[in-house]
């Protein structure tokens, strides 16, 4: 329960400075989402960071990993998990899955986000 607990505070926090990010770089004149690509650059580097710590010496204990990395960081973005589980797949040479992966995240995740909108359209 309490890792539930650690998860689900972290994951506020990191929805409300998305939330903040976005309200202040995304604008509707550009077309481009400023404030939601650096929430996922940002976040692709933090998760980076916590989960390499994570590892190296056992500097983060598993329920301080919990909250920063899949708390705050999978609030913050799911991107963040996206480009490490990518990392993964190719520092272990695996560049098939890589490359399903990659591109099934990225047309389904269009598929679904142009499903969903049609089935609310009515």
């Amino acid at each position: 329960m309490k890792q539930l607990v650690l998860v689900f505070v972290g994951g506020g926090f990191g929805s409300i400075a998305r939330f903040v990010l976005s309200k202040y770089f995304n604008s509707t004149e550009n077309g481009i989402p400023y404030g939601t690509l650096l929430a996922n650059v940002i976040g692709s580097l933090l998760i980076g960071v916590i989960l390499g710590l994570a590892m190296k010496n056992d500097t983060l204990s598993q329920n301080q990993t919990l909250l920063l990395a899949t708390g705050v960081c999978g609030g913050f973005t799911t991107f963040s998990t996206f480009a490490y589980e990518n990392h993964v797949l190719l520092k272990s040479g695996d560049f098939t899955s890589f490359f399903i992966y990659t591109i099934a995240s990225f047309a389904l995740g269009f598929a679904a986000v142009f499903l969903g909108m049609y089935l609310v359209k009515g």
